[in-house]
């Protein structure tokens, strides 16, 4: 008996057949390549389904078994649907019905979630209505809860929402629950037993012993990796290098690699080490401009390009996955598993045919736009009146002369910044920052009405001129503002509080790219086509504005981060993320 049945999907059809019956089936593919998960290889041969399930595999299907529909595969390769087991459909920008539409064209049928941005807005709120707005079932959306809400702690950062012990017991009675999201809290979760993390891990620990516990920790080596791992945490999907690939599996952790890991070295040390059981592909966060036309598929054929067997790196986005997530009912094509698959044209390409979820053919839009899927003061949740100029007033500790101030450096190529300083001129006791070389970023509370907000400078790969706000900042969402003069940054910032949320780029005191973000102040109910037009407007008008980076969006969003390296802000200040403390402005 399996342990877990009450937390899988199994059908409840049962089909029995008498002696000297011909079997039936609903649909029989011939003549394909089928991948074999347990042999790690292909073997031409048909494919029979009944009742959404893989019935039988072999080259005689249409001799023992009839069927309702019989197609032919022209030596198409057959491939299991695409499992992405650590993503956030809130990076789309898009609700998990029109998320689900997109994805499943590029073979993407199961994904686990961790909505801790719409958890950071409206905590278990937030997180039952994303559950509930997605009913079409057009591929299967599995959450997980969110352990860090908020991120760090109240200290540090202001969030809408909070996850704490009460909302635990509550989401995993749901059956749409499937792990315990990203831990980012290390510090809370090594130094202090009684901590809310600890707290929550106990429990899941007692109540659902074989959940999953996923992690993130960054740069975390030594005996604090040990300790990371010792309190149960024992998955990691940060950018790794070579070194923190090895000590990371060495040390029994698995490893859940982004593209942003997908290094020359990285690659040729998971093939060369033969890690195929230690790692999976995810794509943790996709916007939307990139959504459109590629998911898990584009990591999979990036994986192939750089030299991976294209069977392993099916391998590493199906079984694999499958297999940590305790997904028993999926991941390869054999008897009784979901007949989630991809017939693919050519497999060095990875050019997708068809897609089919539950043995039908899925490919096909569920819907058109759909309006108001969330609670009504959802679309009310920037709770500030419009800023003045006097809001990007920065007071400084002299008169006149020149001031010591900590600078956040943004690196072209990671979402890492580092800590440096300088001296900045001040006139009439105010920051000087529109004659520096640094931009100023100012991240205001939109939980209220009091305008509580910090500052700070920023250099490295940033915008030269003019301005860009959001209120889409990892992982609080309060609105923050980044720009080279106090006008541009005033006109961005009162077009996001005045839709909702979103993002905007201001140049010369107007508006040049937008996109509003009205559910939240992190989502938009329009089609993803329709999104991804914008926010590829706002990220070519970043590139214009002078930023320097290969995702614009995310690193500017990532500034307010604070369980990301090195020097970060939130409406409490800035945040010395290794020590987690807040720091001033002003160096002493």
């Amino acid at each position: 008996m399996n342990p877990y049945a009450d937390e899988l999907i199994f059908s409840d059809v049962l089909f029995t057949f008498k002696k000297g019956d011909h079997m039936k089936a609903d649909l029989i593919i011939k003549d394909v390549y089928v991948f074999n998960a347990y042999f790690k290889k292909f073997i031409y041969g048909d494919v029979s389904i009944l009742n959404g399930r893989f019935l039988y595999i072999g080259k005689d299907c249409h001799e023992k078994i009839s069927a309702r529909k019989i197609i032919q595969g022209n030596k198409k390769y057959l491939i299991p649907g695409l499992i992405d087991i650590h993503m956030h459909i809130e990076s789309s920008m898009t609700t998990p019905t029109n998320f689900a539409n997109a994805v499943i064209k590029n073979g993407v049928t199961t994904v686990v979630a961790d909505p801790h941005e719409i958890a950071n807005v409206f905590g278990i709120e937030g997180i039952k209505a994303m559950i509930n707005s997605d009913r079409q079932h057009i591929m299967d959306i599995f959450y997980g809860i969110p352990s860090s809400v908020p991120s760090t702690s109240a200290k540090i950062e202001t969030t809408g929402g909070q996850i704490g012990i009460k909302e635990v017991s509550e989401l995993i009675k749901n059956d749409r629950i499937w792990c315990i999201g990203e831990v980012m809290n290390f510090k809370d979760l090594v130094y202090s037993e009684d901590s809310l993390i600890n707290n929550i891990i106990k429990l899941i620990k007692k109540e659902k012993p074989h959940f999953k516990i996923e992690g993130h920790c960054p740069k975390i080596s030594g005996l604090d990796l040990a300790r990371y791992i010792y309190q149960g945490v024992d998955a990691d999907h940060t950018q790794q290098t070579p070194k923190s690939i090895e000590e990371k599996i060495l040390n029994g952790m698995f490893l859940e690699i982004q593209e942003k890991s997908m290094t020359e070295e990285n690659m040729e040390y998971l093939i060369s080490n033969d890690l195929y059981e230690h790692f999976c592909f995810v794509t943790d966060d996709t916007m939307a401009d990139k959504l459109i036309t590629s998911h898990l598929n584009g990591l999979v054929k990036k994986a192939i390009g750089m030299g991976m067997k294209p069977e392993m790196a099916v391998y590493a986005s199906t079984f694999i996955p499958a297999r940590r997530m305790n997904f028993y009912d999926r991941g390869s094509i054999a008897p009784g598993k979901i007949a989630d698959f991809i017939l693919l044209d050519d497999l060095k390409s990875f050019s997708i045919n068809e897609v089919y979820k539950n043995g039908q053919l899925a490919c096909k839009d569920i819907g058109g736009k759909k309006e108001h899927e969330f609670p009504d003061h959802f679309y009310k949740s920037i709770k500030m009146n419009p800023v003045s100029d006097s809001d990007f007033s920065v007071k400084a500790p002299v008169k006149e002369g020149k001031v010591k101030c900590r600078i956040m450096k943004v690196q072209s190529d990671s979402t890492f910044t580092k800590e440096e300083s300088d001296f900045v001129e001040v006139k009439d006791q105010r920051l000087s920052f529109e004659t520096s070389k640094y931009a100023l970023i100012t991240v205001f509370n939109r939980y209220d009405n009091t305008k509580k907000r910090s500052y700070g400078l920023v250099s490295g790969s940033i915008i030269e001129r003019g301005a860009v706000a959001s209120s889409y900042a990892h992982d609080h969402h309060n609105l923050m503002v980044m720009g080279r003069n106090t006008e541009d940054m005033k006109v961005a910032a009162n077009w996001v509080i005045k839709n909702n949320g979103g993002y905007c780029a201001a140049l010369d005191g107007k508006v040049v790219a937008s996109l509003a973000l009205p559910v939240g102040g992190i989502l938009s109910e329009e089609p993803i086509e329709s999104i991804a037009l914008n926010l590829k407007e706002v990220r070519m008008a970043l590139k214009e504005l002078g930023y320097k980076h290969n995702n614009e969006i995310m690193s500017f969003s990532t500034l307010s981060l604070p369980v990301s390296p090195e020097l970060k802000i939130t409406d409490k200040g800035l945040i010395r993320v290794n020590t987690q403390e807040i720091v001033s402005l002003f160096c002493e």
